[in-house]
């Protein structure tokens, strides 16, 4: 177990604070780091409606500031998602539960707060049902993936559900990764996860994106060698893509809440999007809370109560992985060659130690002569959203943008 101390430290900037500040961080054994990378710039939204919710709020907030504007076009932050929910930012919200009158959305029309949440932990039928209406069609990121929706009655055999406040993942139980992966429908239809709802609100947005989940390779149910490692949190941080991270004890797949047995147990989630290494071994994460408890989170990979305050008592399950695909939106022909312009992932990577920002999304527009190929590049890497291909458009072309490693230096 790690414990948390107030340090001062000359060198500061080792953990990406300034200068001579205290600060609440964990330490193991009064190490410094020898590795210290992170995203900037990733939101830190306060609890609503559900931790998964927010977590997810934090994930796709963080993409429609970096290359996907169109994930959020309400009016907080005039249609770019906010960093935090406070001063006129409330609205955010809505990115993952709408309600009627809020953010746009008229009085007279039901959202997902009005469809599913009565209070937190309610194991109470959906107020749709009990006012008699049909369901809002989905329209914010909690309903494509069931938070709140009490509807479901097999969760993988584990639970039913999903309380107010809760939402469910559907892992793959040796540890191997799920690509892409949907649940298998009920009798009464299909059955949302988070991984799945994921890529249906980027659908619904306009972004075709990749979704994965997996267990901890330290989860008692992965197989040896099987799970997601510190290793591929590492490479996911350095791609640029943050990770939720769902905390639960495998032990308890469900429990009893007014009388009522096999609910959601007890989860949370929050987002990674950074790690640590100290200078005698120990790994850590550094996590946005779900709770806005600003930038010096941390938890030990290894260890057995991922919530940074301690209170939860919660190791990781597994996490979750969202990789969004660029969208090219114009295109632009000119007597000499051929502009082009895309929506795409623009995330910066911070090396905090080597005081070096790094774009970690490239681009080449490739060309070919009909629709299915083959296509050739066409371009030089760009860390941009545009690029021009000259001397290119005698006859026929067919043009797609592809995202590749950065170049080497």
């Amino acid at each position: 177990m790690i414990r948390c101390v107030y340090w001062f430290r000359l060198q500061a900037r080792r953990w990406g604070v300034s200068l001579a500040s205290a600060v609440l961080i964990p330490l193991a054994a009064q190490s410094i780091a020898s590795e210290n990378v992170f995203i900037p710039g990733v939101p830190d939204y306060g609890w609503f409606y559900g931790c998964f919710g927010t977590a997810t709020g934090n994930l796709i907030g963080f993409w429609d500031r970096h290359g996907l504007p169109d994930y959020y076009t309400g009016s907080a932050g005039d249609g770019v998602a906010p960093l935090d929910t406070f001063g006129e930012n409330p609205p955010i919200v809505s990115l993952w539960v709408s309600k009627a009158g809020r953010d746009g959305l008229p009085l007279d029309r039901p959202g997902h707060a009005d469809d599913y949440y009565l209070n937190y932990l309610s194991t109470a039928e959906d107020p749709y049902v009990t006012a008699g209406r049909k369901e809002h069609s989905p329209d914010c990121i909690g309903d494509f993936m069931g938070m709140n929706q009490r509807k479901w009655t097999n969760l993988n055999d584990e639970c039913f559900g999903n309380l107010d406040g809760y939402s469910f993942n559907y892992f793959e139980n040796t540890g191997i990764r799920r690509m892409n992966f949907t649940p298998p429908p009920l009798p009464s239809g299909p059955v949302p996860d988070i991984q799945s709802g994921l890529r249906e609100f980027s659908g619904y947005r306009g972004y075709a994106a990749d979704t994965f989940s997996q267990l901890t390779d330290f989860n008692p149910s992965a197989q040896i060698g099987l799970g997601f490692s510190f290793a591929d949190l590492r490479a996911e941080i350095d791609g640029g893509y943050p990770v939720l991270v769902f905390m639960q004890d495998q032990s308890q797949l469900s429990r009893t809440i007014d009388g009522i047995g096999g609910v959601n147990p007890q989860i949370h989630a929050m987002l990674i999007y950074g790690y640590l290494v100290t200078d005698d071994g120990h790994q850590f994460v550094r996590c946005r809370t779900s709770w806005a408890s600003g930038d010096l989170q941390f938890s030990e990979w290894l260890d057995g109560n991922w919530t940074p305050d301690g209170q939860l008592f919660l190791p990781a399950r597994g996490v979750i992985g969202f990789h969004p695909h660029p969208r090219i939106r114009q295109v632009v022909p000119d007597s000499n060659g051929i502009t082009l312009r895309w929506d795409g992932p623009m995330a910066l990577v911070r090396d905090d130690l080597g005081e070096r920002v790094s774009p970690v999304h490239y681009y080449v527009v490739e060309r070919a002569a009909r629709l299915e190929g083959p296509y050739k590049q066409a371009s030089q890497p760009v860390a941009a959203l545009e690029s021009r291909v000259d001397s290119c458009c005698g006859g026929s072309a067919f043009f797609r943008v592809r995202l590749v490693s950065p170049p080497p230096e």
